[in-house]
C-alpha cells in the first residue's frame, strides 16, 4: 500500500502550529490569563448629591424597590470585568441610570450589592458601561 504523503505533511503541520503555539504563549502568558482585580481607592468615590438627577432619582427608587423602567433593572450583575469588590454570584444588581437624550439604556448604571436589594450595603456608578466605577457615598 503507497502512502501520498499526507499524513507526514498533517503530522509536521500540527507540529509546527503546536510549536508556535507553545512558543507564543512563553512569551504573552497574559494573553491567556485572567485580568488582574482593580481595587478602588479613596479618590474613586461620588456623593450622591454628584450623581446626575437620573441618578438621584434611581437611587431612591432602590430603596424603596421600584418601580424600575427597565426589563434588566434589578437584574444580576456578573461582575466579569472585576473591578469591583469580588463577592458571590448574585450579590451585585445593575440599574439603568437613564441618560435624557439616548433612546436606548444608555452607558450609566448604578451597582448595588447586598443580600437584600432594598438595603445595599454598597452602590457604585459608571457612566461609561462598566469600563470604571466610583463608589456612591452619602
Amino acid at each position: 500500500m503507497q502512502r501520498n504523503g499526507y499524513g507526514r505533511w498533517l503530522k509536521t503541520g500540527i507540529g509546527i502550529f503546536l510549536a508556535l503555539l507553545a512558543s507564543f504563549w512563553a512569551v504573552s502568558p497574559s494573553v491567556v490569563q485572567a485580568r488582574s482585580p482593580v481595587v478602588l481607592g479613596q479618590a474613586d468615590t461620588i456623593a450622591i448629591s454628584q450623581l446626575p438627577p437620573q441618578g438621584q432619582g434611581m437611587m431612591a427608587l432602590i430603596y424603596q424597590g421600584g418601580p424600575f423602567r427597565y426589563d434588566k433593572d434589578g437584574a444580576v450583575f456578573g461582575n466579569r470585568e472585576r473591578i469591583l469588590p469580588a463577592k458571590p454570584r448574585a450579590y451585585y444588581r445593575e440599574y439603568t441610570v437613564r441618560t435624557p437624550s439616548e433612546r436606548s439604556r444608555g452607558a450609566r448604571r448604578i451597582i448595588c450589592g447586598g443580600v437584600k436589594p432594598t438595603a445595599p450595603e454598597a452602590c457604585y456608578y459608571t457612566d461609561d458601561h462598566y469600563a470604571s466605577f466610583r463608589k456612591i457615598v452619602q
